[in-house]
């Protein structure tokens, strides 16, 4: 009988190694930790089965007993420049903000950035909304990471479906292809 991975936070019934559990992912974030799997990196991402009813930040961490300061939120942005849209994603820990209006459009080098409609942020990422994660974002999006993030030992983040999350550690994030750590991304 295969040992339940311990996670380093919450109260969850069980964890797997994400990549032996697609079914608990969506099929872009399966496919990237696919390719995590070939450089070795997979076996440090966890996946946790959730309830789907309770998948925003505030109603989980009270459900699952996880810390906010443990919790990521990734956000869709659509930066705009003359008629053209760029989408990008930020994340930050939950008990932060992303500085949409000034940091993330100054990098994106956007004359207005925005948070993106959800139905587009859901129909670009091919994930659902409120598990929308930066594992497995479409190619060419830039990916700002807040410098809290990446310097966690351990975050909580969507898997790309509402039921589940992924438990990582924050520095892993950096090795996503367009990632870039920004600091003061978030406040």
């Amino acid at each position: 009988m295969r040992s339940t991975p311990t996670v380093p936070f919450g109260r969850f019934d069980t964890s797997w190694p994400a990549a032996s559990r697609p079914d608990l992912l969506a099929e872009p974030v399966a496919t990237a930790l696919g390719r995590w799997a070939d450089a070795g990196l997979a076996e440090s991402v966890l996946v946790v089965d959730t309830d789907p009813e309770v998948a925003d930040t505030a109603a989980f961490s009270a459900a699952y007993d996880v810390p906010l300061d443990v919790s990521a939120n990734c956000v869709v942005i659509a930066a705009k420049r003359g008629g053209a849209v760029t989408h990008a994603a930020c994340v930050a820990l939950a008990t932060t903000r992303v500085d949409v209006n000034s940091a993330v459009r100054k990098r994106l080098g956007a004359r207005k950035a925005s948070f993106a409609p959800m139905d587009t942020a859901v129909a670009e990422t091919g994930m659902e909304y409120g598990g929308i994660t930066p594992v497995g974002l479409p190619e060419g999006w830039p990916l700002l990471v807040d410098e809290a993030v990446a310097a966690a030992p351990y975050v909580l983040i969507g898997s790309g479906k509402r039921r589940s999350k992924l438990i990582l550690p924050g520095e892993l994030l950096t090795r996503l292809p367009n990632a870039e750590v920004v600091a003061g991304l978030a406040c």
